[in-house]
Protein backbone atom coordinates (compact mmCIF):
# COMPACT_ATOMS: atom_id res chain seq x y z
CA UNK A 1 0.00 0.00 0.00
CA UNK A 2 2.91 2.22 0.62
CA UNK A 3 4.71 1.83 -2.79
CA UNK A 4 1.60 3.16 -4.39
CA UNK A 5 0.94 6.15 -2.31
CA UNK A 6 4.95 7.24 -3.11
CA UNK A 7 3.84 6.44 -6.83
CA UNK A 8 0.65 8.52 -6.81
CA UNK A 9 2.91 11.22 -4.75
CA UNK A 10 5.57 11.39 -8.26
CA UNK A 11 2.85 11.22 -10.59
CA UNK A 12 2.30 15.64 -10.34
CA UNK A 13 6.02 16.28 -10.41
CA UNK A 14 6.93 14.40 -13.64
CA UNK A 15 3.35 15.60 -15.34
CA UNK A 16 4.94 19.35 -14.00
CA UNK A 17 8.67 17.96 -15.12
CA UNK A 18 7.19 17.19 -19.02
CA UNK A 19 5.38 20.58 -19.01
CA UNK A 20 8.24 22.74 -18.29
CA UNK A 21 10.38 20.92 -20.63
CA UNK A 22 8.15 21.51 -23.43
CA UNK A 23 7.85 25.10 -22.36
CA UNK A 24 11.27 25.47 -22.58
CA UNK A 25 11.91 23.60 -25.90
CA UNK A 26 9.09 25.87 -27.32
CA UNK A 27 10.36 29.45 -26.29
CA UNK A 28 13.64 27.97 -27.79
CA UNK A 29 12.19 26.97 -31.30
CA UNK A 30 10.64 30.55 -30.90
CA UNK A 31 13.68 32.54 -30.22
CA UNK A 32 15.33 30.14 -33.36
CA UNK A 33 12.59 31.24 -35.96
CA UNK A 34 12.20 34.83 -34.91
CA UNK A 35 16.19 35.45 -35.27
CA UNK A 36 15.87 33.53 -38.49
CA UNK A 37 13.32 36.18 -39.85
CA UNK A 38 15.38 38.99 -38.49
CA UNK A 39 18.54 37.73 -40.22
CA UNK A 40 16.79 36.65 -43.40
CA UNK A 41 15.08 40.27 -43.62
CA UNK A 42 18.70 41.87 -42.97
CA UNK A 43 21.24 39.88 -45.45
CA UNK A 44 17.86 39.64 -47.54
CA UNK A 45 18.58 36.08 -48.87
CA UNK A 46 14.91 35.83 -49.73
CA UNK A 47 16.00 38.91 -52.39
CA UNK A 48 18.65 36.56 -54.82
CA UNK A 49 17.83 36.98 -58.32
CA UNK A 50 19.68 35.10 -61.19
CA UNK A 51 21.85 37.45 -62.83
CA UNK A 52 21.10 38.24 -66.68
CA UNK A 53 22.98 38.41 -69.79
CA UNK A 54 23.60 41.98 -70.67
CA UNK A 55 26.30 40.65 -73.55
CA UNK A 56 25.40 41.59 -77.04
CA UNK A 57 22.71 44.41 -75.84
CA UNK A 58 23.11 48.33 -75.74
CA UNK A 59 23.05 49.76 -72.38
CA UNK A 60 19.38 51.05 -72.53
CA UNK A 61 18.60 47.13 -73.14
CA UNK A 62 20.67 46.13 -70.26
CA UNK A 63 19.23 49.08 -68.12
CA UNK A 64 15.18 47.49 -68.86
CA UNK A 65 17.24 43.76 -67.87
CA UNK A 66 17.88 45.20 -64.47
CA UNK A 67 15.13 46.22 -63.67
CA UNK A 68 13.60 43.34 -61.29
CA UNK A 69 16.63 43.32 -59.46
CA UNK A 70 17.36 47.36 -59.12
CA UNK A 71 20.62 46.58 -60.33
CA UNK A 72 23.24 49.23 -60.65
CA UNK A 73 24.95 49.19 -63.92
CA UNK A 74 28.18 50.62 -64.36
CA UNK A 75 30.83 50.98 -67.42
CA UNK A 76 34.00 50.39 -66.27
CA UNK A 77 35.56 49.73 -69.36
CA UNK A 78 35.86 49.73 -73.28
CA UNK A 79 37.71 47.63 -75.84
CA UNK A 80 37.30 47.36 -79.79
CA UNK A 81 36.05 44.15 -80.77
CA UNK A 82 36.21 43.57 -84.53
CA UNK A 83 33.00 41.96 -85.76
CA UNK A 84 31.31 42.72 -82.63
CA UNK A 85 28.63 45.47 -82.97
CA UNK A 86 29.46 48.89 -82.10
CA UNK A 87 28.41 50.41 -78.90
CA UNK A 88 27.09 47.48 -77.28
CA UNK A 89 28.40 45.70 -73.70
CA UNK A 90 30.74 43.10 -74.71
CA UNK A 91 31.64 41.42 -71.27
CA UNK A 92 30.29 41.77 -67.16
CA UNK A 93 31.09 41.53 -63.92
CA UNK A 94 29.53 39.18 -62.00
CA UNK A 95 28.94 36.64 -65.06
CA UNK A 96 25.87 35.71 -66.47
CA UNK A 97 23.85 33.31 -64.28
CA UNK A 98 25.21 34.42 -61.10
CA UNK A 99 23.36 34.82 -58.00
CA UNK A 100 22.97 38.06 -56.88
CA UNK A 101 21.67 40.16 -54.02
CA UNK A 102 19.11 43.20 -55.33
CA UNK A 103 20.94 46.59 -55.66
CA UNK A 104 24.00 44.64 -56.53
CA UNK A 105 26.51 46.46 -58.90
CA UNK A 106 27.55 45.16 -62.18
CA UNK A 107 30.81 46.00 -63.57
CA UNK A 108 30.17 46.30 -67.89
CA UNK A 109 32.74 46.80 -70.85
CA UNK A 110 31.48 48.02 -73.93
CA UNK A 111 32.39 47.70 -77.33
CA UNK A 112 34.01 50.86 -78.59
CA UNK A 113 32.21 52.93 -80.81
CA UNK A 114 35.14 53.85 -82.58
CA UNK A 115 37.70 51.35 -83.66
CA UNK A 116 41.63 51.45 -82.13
CA UNK A 117 43.72 52.02 -84.58
CA UNK A 118 46.78 50.42 -84.92
CA UNK A 119 50.34 50.67 -87.63
CA UNK A 120 50.94 47.76 -89.80
CA UNK A 121 54.23 46.49 -89.33
CA UNK A 122 56.80 45.03 -92.14
CA UNK A 123 56.46 40.93 -91.89
CA UNK A 124 58.45 40.82 -95.54
CA UNK A 125 61.46 38.34 -95.71
CA UNK A 126 60.00 36.78 -91.76
CA UNK A 127 59.03 33.12 -91.97
CA UNK A 128 55.29 32.30 -91.19
CA UNK A 129 56.18 31.74 -87.63
CA UNK A 130 57.83 35.40 -86.66
CA UNK A 131 55.56 37.34 -89.27
CA UNK A 132 52.41 35.94 -87.21
CA UNK A 133 53.35 36.82 -84.22
CA UNK A 134 54.51 40.05 -85.42
CA UNK A 135 51.10 40.86 -86.33
CA UNK A 136 49.41 39.39 -83.62
CA UNK A 137 51.85 41.76 -81.37
CA UNK A 138 50.85 44.83 -83.65
CA UNK A 139 46.92 44.07 -82.82
CA UNK A 140 45.97 42.86 -86.01
CA UNK A 141 44.98 39.30 -87.16
CA UNK A 142 46.72 36.80 -89.77
CA UNK A 143 44.82 36.38 -92.59
CA UNK A 144 44.90 33.51 -95.84
CA UNK A 145 48.08 32.35 -96.45
CA UNK A 146 48.60 32.31 -100.38
CA UNK A 147 51.58 30.18 -101.54
CA UNK A 148 53.62 30.92 -104.75
CA UNK A 149 56.50 29.39 -106.10
CA UNK A 150 59.71 30.64 -104.34
CA UNK A 151 62.98 29.05 -103.12
CA UNK A 152 61.91 29.56 -99.61
CA UNK A 153 59.02 27.52 -98.55
CA UNK A 154 57.00 29.83 -95.51
CA UNK A 155 59.10 33.11 -96.58
CA UNK A 156 57.25 36.24 -96.78
CA UNK A 157 57.19 37.66 -100.07
CA UNK A 158 54.57 40.42 -99.40
CA UNK A 159 51.54 41.54 -97.12
CA UNK A 160 48.25 42.42 -98.57
CA UNK A 161 44.98 43.82 -97.03
CA UNK A 162 41.57 43.26 -99.06
CA UNK A 163 43.85 41.49 -102.45
CA UNK A 164 46.22 44.52 -102.31
CA UNK A 165 49.80 44.95 -101.05
CA UNK A 166 50.27 46.97 -98.07
CA UNK A 167 52.77 49.67 -97.37
CA UNK A 168 54.39 49.08 -93.46
CA UNK A 169 53.04 52.16 -91.19
CA UNK A 170 50.06 52.45 -92.87
CA UNK A 171 46.99 52.59 -90.35
CA UNK A 172 44.05 50.09 -89.97
CA UNK A 173 41.16 49.19 -87.88
CA UNK A 174 42.53 46.63 -84.97
CA UNK A 175 41.71 43.01 -85.86
CA UNK A 176 42.02 43.60 -89.62
CA UNK A 177 43.70 40.64 -91.63
CA UNK A 178 46.40 40.99 -93.16
CA UNK A 179 47.20 37.74 -95.83
CA UNK A 180 50.52 36.78 -96.49
CA UNK A 181 51.91 35.49 -100.16
CA UNK A 182 54.42 33.00 -99.23
CA UNK A 183 57.06 31.00 -100.90
CA UNK A 184 56.97 27.21 -102.10
CA UNK A 185 59.97 25.58 -103.08
CA UNK A 186 58.31 22.45 -105.35
CA UNK A 187 62.05 20.37 -105.33
CA UNK A 188 61.44 19.86 -101.83
CA UNK A 189 58.17 18.56 -99.85
CA UNK A 190 54.94 20.66 -100.92
CA UNK A 191 52.76 18.24 -98.40
CA UNK A 192 51.86 18.90 -94.66
CA UNK A 193 49.09 17.18 -92.57
CA UNK A 194 46.21 17.92 -90.98
CA UNK A 195 46.76 18.26 -87.08
CA UNK A 196 44.04 17.27 -84.60
CA UNK A 197 42.47 20.48 -82.98
CA UNK A 198 39.44 18.78 -81.56
CA UNK A 199 38.60 19.97 -78.05
CA UNK A 200 40.73 23.53 -78.45
CA UNK A 201 39.07 26.75 -78.24
CA UNK A 202 38.66 28.34 -81.62
CA UNK A 203 41.82 30.67 -81.61
CA UNK A 204 44.09 28.44 -80.24
CA UNK A 205 42.78 25.33 -83.04
CA UNK A 206 43.74 28.29 -85.36
CA UNK A 207 46.84 29.21 -84.48
CA UNK A 208 47.94 25.23 -84.45
CA UNK A 209 46.05 25.10 -88.26
CA UNK A 210 48.18 28.23 -89.71
CA UNK A 211 51.09 26.38 -88.23
CA UNK A 212 50.98 23.23 -90.15
CA UNK A 213 50.83 25.88 -93.44
CA UNK A 214 47.46 25.47 -93.74
CA UNK A 215 44.26 28.03 -94.01
CA UNK A 216 40.59 28.10 -92.20
CA UNK A 217 37.95 27.77 -95.05
CA UNK A 218 34.94 28.33 -92.65
CA UNK A 219 34.30 28.50 -89.00
CA UNK A 220 30.79 26.49 -88.46
CA UNK A 221 29.38 27.30 -84.85
CA UNK A 222 26.36 25.47 -83.38
CA UNK A 223 23.12 26.74 -82.09
CA UNK A 224 24.98 27.49 -78.77
CA UNK A 225 27.20 29.98 -80.21
CA UNK A 226 25.21 33.40 -79.84
CA UNK A 227 27.65 35.92 -79.65
CA UNK A 228 31.44 37.09 -81.35
CA UNK A 229 32.08 36.53 -77.39
CA UNK A 230 30.53 32.72 -77.58
CA UNK A 231 32.88 32.31 -80.64
CA UNK A 232 35.84 32.96 -78.57
CA UNK A 233 34.73 30.36 -75.95
CA UNK A 234 33.51 28.42 -78.16
CA UNK A 235 35.56 24.47 -78.97
CA UNK A 236 36.40 22.37 -81.89
CA UNK A 237 34.03 19.19 -81.94
CA UNK A 238 34.52 18.43 -85.98
CA UNK A 239 36.89 19.23 -88.56
CA UNK A 240 37.15 18.53 -92.15
CA UNK A 241 39.88 17.18 -93.58
CA UNK A 242 40.40 14.65 -90.62
CA UNK A 243 43.96 14.85 -88.80
CA UNK A 244 46.12 12.49 -89.74
CA UNK A 245 50.08 12.26 -89.55
CA UNK A 246 50.01 9.76 -92.51
CA UNK A 247 47.82 11.25 -95.38
CA UNK A 248 49.36 14.48 -96.44
CA UNK A 249 47.88 17.38 -97.91
CA UNK A 250 49.25 20.12 -100.04
CA UNK A 251 50.55 23.65 -98.40
CA UNK A 252 47.68 26.44 -98.27
CA UNK A 253 45.11 23.71 -98.33
CA UNK A 254 41.84 24.74 -96.30
CA UNK A 255 40.36 23.45 -92.87
CA UNK A 256 36.73 23.54 -91.67
CA UNK A 257 35.93 23.48 -88.26
CA UNK A 258 33.21 22.92 -86.38
CA UNK A 259 32.80 24.53 -82.76
CA UNK A 260 30.27 24.52 -80.13
CA UNK A 261 30.05 25.59 -76.15
CA UNK A 262 28.53 22.28 -75.89
CA UNK A 263 31.54 20.36 -74.27
CA UNK A 264 29.68 17.04 -74.52
CA UNK A 265 29.61 17.34 -78.19
CA UNK A 266 33.70 16.61 -78.11
CA UNK A 267 34.18 12.86 -79.03
CA UNK A 268 36.18 10.93 -76.76
CA UNK A 269 39.54 9.72 -77.80
CA UNK A 270 39.61 6.18 -78.55
CA UNK A 271 42.50 3.69 -76.40
CA UNK A 272 44.41 3.27 -79.63
CA UNK A 273 43.76 7.56 -80.12
CA UNK A 274 45.16 8.00 -76.51
CA UNK A 275 48.55 5.64 -77.17
CA UNK A 276 48.96 7.10 -80.63
CA UNK A 277 49.08 10.86 -79.05
CA UNK A 278 51.24 9.39 -76.16
CA UNK A 279 53.98 8.03 -78.53
CA UNK A 280 53.76 11.42 -80.77
CA UNK A 281 54.85 13.44 -77.49
CA UNK A 282 57.49 10.73 -76.98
Amino acid sequence: MAKKINKDINRPFKSSFIKNGLLVLGILLAGYFSISLILRTITRHSNVYTLADFTGVTIQEAQELAKDGNFRLDITDSLYIRGMERGVICKQNPAPGSKVKKNRRILLTINSVIPKQVTVPDVVNFSLRQAKTELIASGLQLGRLIYIEDIATNNVLAQQYKGRDIEPGTLLDSDSKIDLILGLNPNTDTLTFVPNVIGYKCNIAKDIIYENSLNISNLKFDNTVKSYVDSLEAFVYGQYPEPSDSIGVNIGGDVTLYLSLDQTKIPVPTEEEKEEEVENEE
